[in-house]
């Protein structure tokens, strides 16, 4: 979804694909030991590294909390996801993480740009109940990401989970992200889950206005935000525990991710939380509680029973890098 320096959002695959230019999916699969980048993004990526020399731990931190919160997802019942802002595609996937959770998972991949849709599309497998598809759409036009839903993959009848992981970085203030997150969350259903990832500029704010600035200087606008910024995202919505923390703290498991990193070594906030009717203001749920969805299969409206997940991800180094 996001980009260092790439073809535009409306690019069609037979377009400019930018390879001769530094591409953030590309420069992220670097950081994470992927074989998809070319000398241009590994020259980015060490630019990076100099300024933020813990970019690598970030974004495994990043993918860590992708694959947990993931995991919590479908132990909450989840299984439908669409991941927009995909990136380049890396085992595990989330379609993978998710179906080894519940078989059953459905998944669309969703993003803006040529070139990671290309490489996307090899995931393409399945159909009914078990499809996996890819669609074109651009997080800033929400709108447009809701409609290129609509071909009966995803359920909006039933609860959905929204993942913006690592994305938001590249949604400068004047796209109004904080309005995107709202509308997105205003067309799910109650019962739905919003995951999300962001850089913070916290712990290393000179770095990381460094990073920006390398960023601008290639072609690409960059925001990271406080915590207080972040949190915004959530409102109206319940955080479920531990709330909003670095991305190594939340809900942390054995070998998942860098567990003895210090926050200014990641660098980033994580979060998930729910929908409830009425919205209010952001809450807590604490680990373990169970929440009553709609009804269906007969349970009576009580149980674990969502069905649906939209995987947002980006392009930043743990965020600075995506999903």
């Amino acid at each position: 979804m996001s980009r260092l320096s790439d073809a535009t959002p409306n690019s069609s695959a037979g377009s400019d694909l930018g390879q001769d230019r530094a591409h953030s999916a590309r420069v992220y699969d670097y950081f994470l030991g992927g074989k998809s980048n070319y000398a241009v993004d590994r020259e980015a990526a060490e630019t990076v590294r100099r300024l933020f020399p813990t970019a690598e731990t970030a974004a495994r931190a990043n993918r860590a909390f992708v694959h947990r919160s993931v995991r919590c997802l479908a132990q909450l019942g989840v299984r439908q996801f669409i991941d927009v802002g995909t990136g380049m595609p890396m085992s595990p996937n989330l379609h993978e993480v998710a179906r080894s959770a519940a078989p059953e998972c459905r998944v669309v991949y969703v993003d803006n740009d040529p070139i990671v849709l290309a490489y996307a599309d090899s995931l393409l497998c399945g159909t009914g109940e078990d499809a996996i598809c890819c669609v074109q759409a651009d997080i800033t036009d929400p709108a447009a990401v809701i409609d290129s839903l609509q071909q009966g993959v995803i359920d909006f009848g039933e609860p959905v989970a929204v993942s913006l992981h690592a994305l938001l970085e590249y949604v400068t203030d004047d796209h109004e992200p904080h309005r995107i997150v709202r509308q997105l969350m205003r067309e799910m259903p109650s019962g739905s889950y919003l995951s999300l990832s962001h850089t913070t500029r916290d712990f290393a704010p000179d770095a990381m206005k460094a990073v920006v600035d390398a960023y601008a200087q290639a072609g690409t606008t960059a925001q990271v935000r406080t915590r207080a910024e972040v949190l915004r995202f959530f409102h109206g919505l319940d955080l479920i525990d531990p709330g909003l923390a670095v991305a190594h703290r939340w809900r942390p498991e054995p070998a998942s991710g860098p567990s003895l990193a210090t926050d200014r070594q990641v660098s980033l906030y994580a979060g998930v939380a729910r929908k409830s009717s009425p919205q209010g203001a952001h809450r807590r749920i604490q680990a373990g509680s169970l929440v009553p969805f709609p009804g269906r299969r007969g349970n009576g409206g009580h149980g674990l029973t969502t069905r649906s997940a939209i995987e947002v991800g980006a392009c930043w180094p743990g965020g600075l890098a995506g999903g």
